[in-house]
């Protein structure tokens, strides 16, 4: 977004652009969806009126009035007519946008946001696993071995590693045939690929341990094991995490 200049907490100034957004709509969404997961609006108040909030962004009321549209069809608040706009609970918001992941997880210090995204990454990608055992045509297994042979070429250039890491899962995910799962995966993955908290550090011997997991995920899977590829899908994506994670958060988030 825009960068905007906030003053301090104890002198409620209204910000001023430090430059001036093209799209300005998209400008003041982004910053009450930050302003909302950070809890400067909490569950059940009001949003500031529409005039405040034309002052404070130095913007007309129909750029308002589209942007708290759109937190509303984001699940953040709800539009009352003549009783103001409520903000909503967390329970209430979309977590597949990209605005409220985004800050969700800028906000969230325990890494309990990140924990959840890997839980769900491993329940679908597990079962994915499982269903490319079973159905994989040749052209796949042939492509996940010649993956894995090539990220051991690879470990000690992270960033080509990751490539083919990314290549890797996403071809058992192809393979699968479940559209639906892959993109929820695609999804999430895209919004957190360059977050420090969630890529951790890299080097040669991350890249060595995490390739042992895709060879265990890509030998389940040529020798038609379903329930083996999908325990290693799990194991690897748990492993992986637990490792960028270091010390941080609570492991037991993680336990099933």
């Amino acid at each position: 977004m825009t960068a905007l200049q906030r003053p301090p907490a104890s002198e409620p100034v209204p910000p001023t652009w430090s430059r001036r957004p093209t799209n300005l709509a998209k400008a003041v969404t982004a910053e009450l969806v930050q302003r909302i997961v950070r809890g400067d609006y909490p569950p059940d108040s009001t949003l500031p009126a529409e005039h405040a909030l034309c002052t404070t962004f130095s913007v007309s009321r129909t750029v308002v009035r589209e942007a708290v549209k759109v937190l509303q069809e984001k699940g953040l608040v709800q539009i009352r007519q003549g009783s103001g706009t409520r903000v909503l609970s967390s329970t209430s918001w979309n977590m597949l946008d990209e605005l409220v992941l985004a800050a969700a997880i800028d906000e969230d210090e325990t890494l309990g946001i990140l924990d959840d995204l890997v839980v769900t990454r491993r329940l679908l990608e597990s079962d994915m696993a499982n269903v490319a055992a079973r159905v994989a045509g040749q052209d796949d297994l042939d492509r996940l071995r010649a993956l894995v042979d090539r990220m051991d070429e690879l470990v000690d250039d992270p960033a080509s590693y990751h490539e083919r890491d990314r290549s890797f899962h996403d071809t058992v995910m192809r393979a699968s045939g479940n559209r639906i799962a892959r993109a929820v995966v695609r999804s999430l993955e895209s919004q957190v690929i360059n977050t420090a908290s969630y890529m951790g550090r890299t080097d040669r011997s991350l890249c060595t341990a995490s390739n042992l997991g895709h060879r265990r995920i890509c030998e389940r899977i040529v020798a038609r094991d379903p329930d083996g590829a999908a325990e290693a899908m799990f194991a690897h994506i748990t492993e992986a995490w637990l490792v960028r994670r270091g010390a941080n958060g609570d492991p037991d988030r993680l336990a099933r």
